[in-house]
């Protein structure tokens, strides 16, 4: 790991990339963010084979773009990616393709319009308020498990009328659980063969999943065809509207699960990056302080728009821990990405991980400057450079939410407290569905004058 005096942190990088079955076995296999060579960072594309399965890693934004703008068309979410999520999130909009996913992209679509979110940020601030009341003026918190806990509320009264079953210890547990199983790359899914449940990381996911499921199931089927007039309630209508009755009520479960973890774990660890890369960057986290109290005087609708420089911060938090580390698409006929030749049935990892990074698009790629965010910096950068939250049709459509949501929390909290790395204590960055701290992140804590 990187020094403690220099965030921000990452893997210890390899002098030539580890073999193809290295992904399968030992810390890549556990980690995905882990075991990439130096080499990984200033290369364009790579191309590997594992037991007949080509896959490539294209880092040129221009090959990027192709996969998910120009010639998007071509590449689908890959079946053994579909069936490792399958548990968690059914046919919902993450895994859904063709016109089952334009329908339910149209009935989310507007709960995540400007207005729509804007709306929400009283329930934001209350949320991030409420977080504070058990920090201590003094000493330490884990400011990963408490990121979680907010968001976990927040998106339970945003979408779910803040449902108890969504926010209780046992659920946040399972959650993670069951994130960590659909994360952790196994030969049996490579190679198409059934999930084997030998060790006590997937049997802990499999019961995560069964909660969740259950859980949402029964919420679902409490609501009843109505549904009720929250976020859920809507799309439950919808789907009735267009699908029968079995098929809606499903879809409709597929659907909370997958806004239920989206809308709250990927917020949660940029929440967590952020203020960890602040506690390591004093003079940059007193000048957002500035910020957040002079912009938290006016209308808390429009808050995040009097934010730009911790938007700024924020930018490039998501830049260094991407919350999605990797996504993958499959080819549905031959193409050529940059120069490269990719055949039908290959594979495509677009890795957020590798290009945020790369050093041939950053400027001295692995610091933290938020200056690469500074107004008029984006007609700087390819548009396929940074992409957070995805790009082209298939971008998150709850990017505009998590975004405001980060803002919020990060201006309340910054307003009342100062953060300050632990001494002695490195965070290790951890890959699997997303990108989270190992066994959470402590910082320190002191009271503003």
């Amino acid at each position: 790991m990187e020094s403690p005096a220099a965030p921000p942190v990452h893997p210890e990088r390899l002098d030539r990339m580890a073999g193809p079955w290295a992904s399968l076995f030992g810390e890549h296999a556990r980690n995905a963010i882990a075991g990439w060579s130096n080499a990984a960072f200033d290369q364009w594309h790579t191309r590997r084979r594992l037991a007949g399965l080509v896959v490539h890693i294209p880092r040129h934004p221009d090959a990027v773009q192709r996969v998910l703008l120009d010639n998007a068309a071509n590449y689908a979410k890959p079946r053994i990616v579909r069936k490792l999520i399958a548990p968690l999130v059914g046919r919902g909009l993450l895994s859904a393709e063709g016109e089952l996913w334009r329908t339910q992209r149209k009935i989310v679509a507007p709960s995540f319009a400007p207005g729509a979110v804007a709306a929400l940020t009283g329930t934001m601030a209350q949320a991030a308020r409420a977080a504070m009341t058990d920090w201590p003026d003094s000493g330490t918190i884990d400011i990963a498990r408490t990121a979680t806990d907010t968001t976990m509320r927040i998106i339970a009264e945003a979408l779910f009328s803040g449902d108890p079953r969504l926010v209780t210890p046992q659920a946040t547990k399972h959650i993670a659980a069951a994130l960590e199983a659909a994360g952790s790359v196994r030969l049996t899914a490579i190679l198409g063969l059934p999930t084997l449940r030998l060790n006590h990381v997937a049997r802990a996911g499999a019961r995560g999943q069964r909660y969740l499921r259950e859980t949402l199931t029964a919420i679902v089927r409490e609501r009843g065809p109505e549904g009720g007039e929250d976020f859920l309630g809507g799309m439950i209508r919808d789907l009735h509207q267009r699908y029968p009755g079995g098929e809606a009520v499903a879809l409709a479960i597929d659907n909370a699960a997958t806004f239920y973890l989206a809308g709250h774990e990927t917020t949660a660890n940029a929440l967590c990056w952020a203020s960890y890369l602040m506690a390591g960057a004093p003079g940059v986290q007193e000048r957002a302080r500035e910020e957040a109290r002079a912009a938290l005087t006016g209308d808390a609708a429009t808050l995040p728009e009097r934010l730009p420089y911790l938007r700024q911060i924020l930018d490039e938090a998501l830049r260094l821990y991407p919350p999605a580390p990797r996504f993958d698409r499959e080819a549905l006929g031959d193409d050529v990405l940059a120069g490269e030749t990719v055949r039908a049935g290959e594979i495509v990892s677009i890795w957020p991980w590798l290009i945020h990074r790369h050093r041939r698009l950053w400027e001295n790629a692995d610091a933290f400057n938020p200056e690469r965010f500074a107004p008029g910096s984006e007609k700087t950068r390819h548009r396929f450079q940074f992409l957070p939250f995805g790009a082209g049709p298939r971008i998150c459509v709850g990017a505009r939410f998590a975004t405001v949501e980060a803002l919020v929390i990060l201006a309340h909290w910054l307003s009342e407290r100062r953060f300050a790395l632990v001494p002695g204590e490195v965070p290790d960055p951890v890959g699997q569905v997303t990108l989270r701290p190992r066994g959470g992140l402590r910082l320190q804590l002191s009271t503003v004058d």
